[in-house]
């Protein structure tokens, strides 16, 4: 597996094939709905709030989205019928934005490499020609998949805040440009960002069609921020973990790897009391 992302194109050229999981991750008030109201035939259905996170009562522990257990989601994945050997590809209607990045960056976190994010999502796909389906067929489950733990890089609270002003680190807030300098916050309770972090928003990895620039345009914008920092020193977030996994992959298709991901991201910073940065730049 070469890319993380695929063309709406290329998949309808597998569709069928043994191995291949197709997985809906749309998001809305009610994503089992949305479901059974139609997706694209041969598809089984993730829900992103339950099945990709396990969200707490009190929302200052981990923000909007804390990440399930691996145990957890290790049987979500043995009852779509995911197995080490599955070619995953999974789509949401936000141009991969939503949760179809989320479980892209969670899978390649327990280690499994076949995953790819359908580009243009559920909307590409039908303008494609691919079928739609309101089956609720979910395929033949198999066993919990055989992970322990998460294997990619996740950064804490604590460790955001130790190292945000860190010369030799850095922070991205993939939020819109306005909520970044606290002009609006339309979801969380404070507006304005983690003091230290620079501002990249994720539709910078797109064109206008919502389309994924190239390798080399999105190096072209990241390589200036990183400089020679590893991957290690650099955390991406966003608002609650989700979003800021299609910087993550954006980046993974660009050739840069996978930097840390701060699972809680603004939602759990700004309920916990933390300095809160305000700008007009």
């Amino acid at each position: 597996m070469n890319s993380p992302i695929i063309s709406a194109e290329d998949l309808k050229t597998i569709l069928g094939r043994k191995g291949l999981i197709l997985v809906d991750a749309r998001n809305s008030p009610n994503p089992k709905q949305t479901f059974a109201q139609g997706h694209l035939k041969g598809a089984r259905f993730v829900d992103p709030n339950e099945d990709l996170a396990d969200i707490k009562e009190n929302l200052a522990i981990g923000g909007r989205h804390p990440l399930p257990e691996v145990s957890d989601f290790c049987v979500v994945l043995g009852r779509l019928g995911i197995t080490p050997e599955s070619h995953v590809v999974v789509y949401d209607d936000q141009n991969g934005a939503n949760a179809a990045a989320r479980m892209w960056w969670m899978l390649r976190a327990l280690g499994h490499e076949n995953v790819q994010v359908l580009e243009g999502g559920f909307q590409a796909g039908v303008a494609a020609g691919i079928p739609t389906s309101s089956a609720a067929d979910q395929g033949e489950e198999t066993m919990p998949y055989p992970a322990s733990g998460w294997n990619l890089g996740i950064a804490s609270m604590e460790e955001v805040e130790a190292v945000a002003w860190d010369k030799n680190h850095l922070v991205i807030d993939v939020r819109s440009s306005e909520r970044y300098r606290g002009e609006q916050e339309p979801i969380d309770l404070i507006a304005g960002h983690i003091p230290g972090a620079v501002n990249m928003p994720l539709t910078e990895n797109m064109d206008k069609e919502g389309k994924f620039l190239s390798p080399e345009e999105i190096k072209a914008r990241y390589l200036p921020l990183m400089g020679e920092l590893p991957n290690e020193n650099i955390i991406i977030h966003c608002g609650s973990g989700v979003s800021a996994c299609h910087t993550l992959l954006a980046m993974d298709y660009a050739g840069l790897g996978i930097p840390k991901l701060y699972v809680g991201s603004w939602s759990e910073w700004s309920r916990n009391d933390k300095p809160i940065g305000k700008s007009l730049g």
